[in-house]
């Protein structure tokens, strides 16, 4: 059961949308899917109030630094993948969430104060990796992406992560107003009512490519190395 963390020590970088949407999209192709939510502002735990029972999802809330090991352990007979979505802030939950992930991803909005924020949760993959030992697969998700930005600018942005030697998943999250709505409406994109969401198809192929790419880095026959400590 691997450990998918979502990590930036800046707020607003898409964090907790990404985290939605790849949990949801991946219980839609059957797996269990348990979204530890560890932001204090509890997003994920208010949409999971409002959805009501989803299929394949459970949300664990108030995930702090002294119980999240334990929720994993405990969860993890009847759990595929655990997502886990922290604050944007660099503290000892960000180091202890992501010493025990199997990946962690970055999402970045692409301004410079998300890239500084990602910058620190490279760095401190960094020290885990000089300091103990422990390499943890990790690629940045560019997010809020404007729907017209065009493929060759994408390409540029990550050529520049590229040259400091930093994988970027192929699909960006695009600014979608179903990502937004989501949070309010409950359910997941294909619940939600397309004759009032514009671009809601985009919005559902989109989440989709993401998801598939990230299965593809993390897929289920890796085991979640519970043996590793922050």
């Amino acid at each position: 059961m691997p450990v998918i963390t979502l990590a930036n020590t800046k707020g607003g970088a898409g964090k907790t949308t990404a985290a939605l949407i790849l949990a949801t999209e991946l219980a839609r192709h059957g797996a269990r899917v348990t979204i530890l939510d560890a932001d204090p502002q509890h997003w994920i735990s208010h949409w999971k109030e409002t959805s009501g029972p989803i299929r394949n999802v459970e949300v664990i809330s108030h995930v702090t630094m002294a119980s999240i090991q334990g929720h994993i352990r405990e969860n993890s007979g009847n759990t595929d993948y655990f997502i886990v979505d922290l604050a944007g802030a660099r503290n000892t939950l960000m180091a202890t969430a992501i010493g025990l992930s199997d990946h962690v991803l970055i999402p970045i909005q692409g301004c410079a104060m998300d890239a500084r924020g990602g910058a620190q949760v490279l760095e401190l993959l960094g020290l885990l990796e000089k300091q103990a030992g422990i390499r943890i697969p990790h690629s940045v998700v560019l997010t809020r992406v404007n729907s017209l930005v065009t493929t060759r600018a994408l390409q540029v942005v990550k050529e520049l992560l590229a040259l400091r030697r930093v994988a970027v998943l192929d699909t960006p999250i695009i600014e979608r107003s179903a990502f937004r709505d989501i949070f309010d409406c409950g359910g997941t994109l294909q619940t939600m009512d397309a004759s009032r969401i514009s671009n809601l198809e985009k919005a559902c192929d989109n989440a989709r490519v993401f998801a598939d790419e990230v299965r593809r880095l993390v897929p289920l026959r890796r085991v979640g190395s519970m043996r590793r400590a922050a």
